[in-house]
């Protein structure tokens, strides 16, 4: 019987995964009104329910969230990305139909609906579960300590008996070492959501049984979500005030930059929405020089087109990774929600960010002292190592034969749950 449970808990999306030996490992599988699936996205819906009582809300995760927002626009709150609020001592929680919800109370909730999902797929009985966290938190100022705590304090909740944690490269590079025919320095880049983070490990054989060196890690808070920003930054704000200004008395002002920092962050306009900065951009509608403007940027958070504006963001992102040019479609801004975007002017958007990203590269090697001849493979886990630009990090710095990729969703979840069957977890542990 597996006694280890691994919990990938992602910025996109979530994966469990059950080691049913110290070699074989399978995904816990969920069936709601979406359909079955082996991963969860990372949403959350709340709806009330006048049949389960005045205050009872009708929950639901995954696509279902996603179906339930969508099929009742007005009614549903909808929440994604849950992971981006972790590390952050300015998320106090969140008002969610006159309840509030802190962080651990809504990674408690988005886990105990994977739960139900689960039915008897639940592994209620494993001793242990290993949660993978990234080597650095999303957001301006992370705080690693508080968010580990809040995981702490959501998890404790489900009555696992030991309570384990791997940095998420870590894990992915204990799953790829699985197929190592030959001792090797594995160097893994795990591109998340939220994060972008490095760990070089030597594996080695001895005996049968696999072991580790841990060589050094580093990590960015920077991935596929803040290249989401920069095609919101430069296609979206504009055409919803950004760069405008208003009058105040006889002085004529910007329009605060905030405003449009926040509405970047697709994924947190439901937060946006209940905010005090909301309220005040509100306010500034009859003082503006632009007020169209202004007020198209007020309806699109009223309206929460923040899902239908990811998916327009992603389809751009993922076509401009096949092709030098994409189009960009976005209809409730409508003439302004169709352009044709370069590939060229993309990456200079995010030139800054992809600097940052190969700038933890440069860190990992040179603290540890690592030529990068000396790395045998080069694991690439996670959507945002598709994208060309993130790809040309690589190989223009390692040989093409030594890069590889796979498993990007369940690398992670499966490589804590083969952890997490060692004797000698501690070592492993963040």
């Amino acid at each position: 019987m597996a006694e280890a449970l691994g919990l990938d808990f992602g910025t996109t999306n979530t994966v469990l995964a059950l080691a049913d030996s110290a070699t074989t490992t399978r995904s816990v599988s969920f069936t709601s009104a979406a359909g079955t699936s082996d991963s969860m996205r990372t949403a959350l819906s709340f709806m009330k329910d006048a049949q389960l009582g005045a205050r009872a809300l009708k929950v639901e995760a995954g696509q279902a969230a996603i179906r339930q927002f969508i099929d009742n626009p007005g009614e549903c709150r909808f929440l994604q990305s849950i992971k981006t609020f972790a590390a952050s001592a300015l998320f106090q929680g969140t008002l969610v139909h006159a309840r509030r919800f802190q962080f651990e109370d809504l990674m408690e909730v988005f886990l105990r609906r994977l739960e139900a999902y689960a039915g008897d797929g639940w592994p209620g009985h494993a001793k242990r579960i290993v949660a993978g966290r990234p080597v650095h938190f999303a957001g301006a100022s992370p705080d690693p300590d508080l968010a580990m705590r809040r995981y702490n304090e959501a998890l404790s909740r489900f009555g696992f008996p030991e309570i384990h944690y791997v940095y998420e490269p870590v894990a992915a590079a204990f799953y790829f070492a699985q197929h190592l025919t030959a001792d090797a320095t594995v160097l893994v880049a795990d591109f998340g959501g939220g994060t972008t983070d490095y760990s070089l490990i030597r594996f080695e054989t001895s005996g049968g049984k696999l072991s580790a060196t841990p060589v050094g890690h580093s990590g960015v808070g920077i991935a596929g979500d803040q290249f989401d920003a920069r095609i919101i930054e430069h296609l979206v704000a504009p055409e919803i005030g950004k760069g405008s200004q208003f009058k105040s008395f006889d002085k004529v002002l910007d329009i605060p930059s905030n405003y449009y920092t926040s509405f970047s962050r697709w994924n947190q306009l439901s937060i946006f929405k209940t905010s005090k900065e909301f309220t005040d951009l509100k306010s500034l509608v009859r003082q503006s020089l632009a007020p169209d403007k202004l007020e198209l940027f007020i309806d699109l958070v009223d309206h929460d087109e923040g899902y239908p504006l990811y998916q327009a963001v992603s389809a751009t992102k993922m076509a401009l990774s096949a092709g030098e040019e994409a189009p960009f479609n976005f209809s409730p801004l409508g003439k302004a929600g169709q352009k044709v975007v370069k590939r060229s002017d993309f990456e200079s958007w995010i030139g800054a960010d992809l600097a940052r990203i190969e700038g933890a590269l440069d860190e990992v090697l040179e603290k540890t002292q690592t030529a990068p001849g000396s790395i045998d493979k080069v694991f690439l886990t996670g959507g945002t190592s598709f994208v060309p630009a993130v790809r040309r990090i690589f190989t223009e710095r390692f040989a093409s034969d030594r890069i590889e990729t796979g498993g990007e969703l369940v690398s992670i979840a499966h490589g804590l749950a083969l952890i997490g069957e060692r004797d000698d977890i501690a070592q492993w542990a963040a």
